[in-house]
């Protein structure tokens, strides 16, 4: 049995140096569709053509080609975290919160990829 339970979401994210420009990139090239620019936090997020799958963009002066970072959606952030933690995975640093829109947790599988768990708070 899972440590966790995960939503039926991912979001994958990708730093890049312009957000709206890689946005609208990916809207005329692979047809993915906008869901929304959050300028003050410096992320945008398009819907794919897969069922419960985004793309996350992260604007960064240097981005870091090929650092894709699996974003899984979980109900609750408090408790899957302390679940992980229970077992030993290692987190960087605190959960992070931008109010009303989501809490987010990065930690690593043992050979040191980076993953996040997110929970959404703008429902």
């Amino acid at each position: 049995m899972a440590v966790v339970s995960l939503d039926n979401t991912i979001t994958l994210a990708l730093s890049v140096r312009d957000r709206h420009a890689s946005a609208k990139w990916y809207e005329d090239n692979l047809g993915f569709k906008l869901l929304y620019h959050f300028d003050d936090a410096g992320w945008s997020e398009l819907r794919t053509k897969t069922e419960g799958v985004t793309l996350g963009l992260g604007e960064q002066a240097e981005p870091s080609p090929g650092n894709t970072v699996p974003v899984f959606g979980v109900a609750d952030i408090a408790a899957a975290r302390a679940a992980l933690e229970n077992v030993h995975v290692k987190f960087d640093g605190e959960t992070e919160t931008i109010e009303g829109m989501v809490s987010t947790a990065t930690f690593y599988d043992p050979d040191g990829n980076a993953l996040m768990l997110a929970q959404d708070l703008s429902k």
